[in-house]
């Protein structure tokens, strides 16, 4: 395989056996050999806009992996969807713990994060409300101190009732494309999740292994919003919503894959263990945890 910029300068060159999947962001031109081989040396080519987004995926890919499907239609219980709020609520404690600062409010968020975490394991296999109950009052109280440096009344999805929510909306899509990527390598269903329930078009397991790494998101924007990096003024308000002015949306875009791309790796390798996991049929503390702490 061979990558060319537009004055045809070889940017890239590696052979097809070292390619476990190509990836190819934004306009591009494409070689018919290059389709050929990657049936012959069976990797995907997955075709992406700029925030990531899937909208086509060609070459060898995993959708005949019957034994896989089989398992996640066949699995019940709350023991995985028990084991991924867990892991949320462990990265957003270690976010806050790792303030310079902290004072009583923060200790006091601190310590019913810890708590959060203890209540996870009591929750019973068929109150999922009451698991769901307890990752959304551990996101009220993450979120009131991970964004106290603005004025800001609080997380309401897709709403774009203010900037911050706006910008956590382009950030999470962004992050939620490149998990689905992954998880279309191994032939996973998207939509037969753990933790969210089955609704029409709706990606449920792909919703689900996000959360672990929201936290990449909201680090990047409090720090890009403290550098002045993210500013109210980017936005315009249409219908009591915040919109991206259309000539900002390529340097949000670019801040926040870069933050997510530094934890490429660590994003493959833990859709990679979880699927060996589940092919496995491995019990739950067997299945991947990723932790932002040892990573910072």
């Amino acid at each position: 395989m061979i990558v060319q910029d537009r004055d045809e300068n070889i940017k890239l060159q590696t052979t097809c056996y070292r390619i476990f999947a190509l990836f190819i962001v934004g306009d591009f031109s494409l070689t018919s050999g290059l389709i050929q081989r990657a049936h012959k040396f069976t990797f995907p080519i997955i075709l992406m806009k700029q925030s990531l987004n899937i909208y086509e995926s060609f070459g060898s890919r995993m959708e005949g992996n019957v034994v896989l499907r089989k398992l996640q239609y066949n699995y019940e219980g709350l023991s995985l969807a028990k084991h991924i709020v867990k892991n949320k609520i462990s990265n957003q404690l270690a976010v806050l713990k790792s303030r310079r600062t902290k004072d009583d409010s923060l200790k006091e968020a601190i310590n019913k994060l810890s708590k959060y975490i203890d209540d996870v394991d009591l929750v019973e296999d068929d109150k999922l409300s009451q698991l769901l109950g307890i990752e959304g009052n551990s996101a009220r109280i993450y979120f009131k101190h991970q964004f106290d440096n603005v004025l800001w009344l609080g997380r309401q999805p897709r709403i774009k009732s203010d900037y911050i929510n706006a910008i956590l909306d382009i950030g999470y899509t962004i992050l939620f494309n490149f998990i689905e990527s992954m998880l279309n390598i191994y032939g996973f269903d998207t939509y037969c999740g753990v933790l969210h329930k089955q609704f029409y078009m709706r990606k449920s397991l792909s919703c689900d292994l996000i959360e672990p790494f929201r936290i990449i998101v909201d680090i990047q924007v409090r720090k890009s919003v403290n550098l002045k990096q993210f500013v109210k003024e980017d936005f315009e308000i249409n219908n009591l919503s915040y919109r991206l002015k259309w000539d900002c949306n390529k340097k949000y875009v670019s801040i926040l894959l870069s933050a997510i791309l530094e934890h490429k790796n660590e994003i493959f390798i833990y859709i990679q263990s979880y699927y060996r996991a589940f092919i496995k049929s491995k019990r739950t503390e067997e299945f991947p945890i990723y932790n932002w702490g040892s990573k910072s």
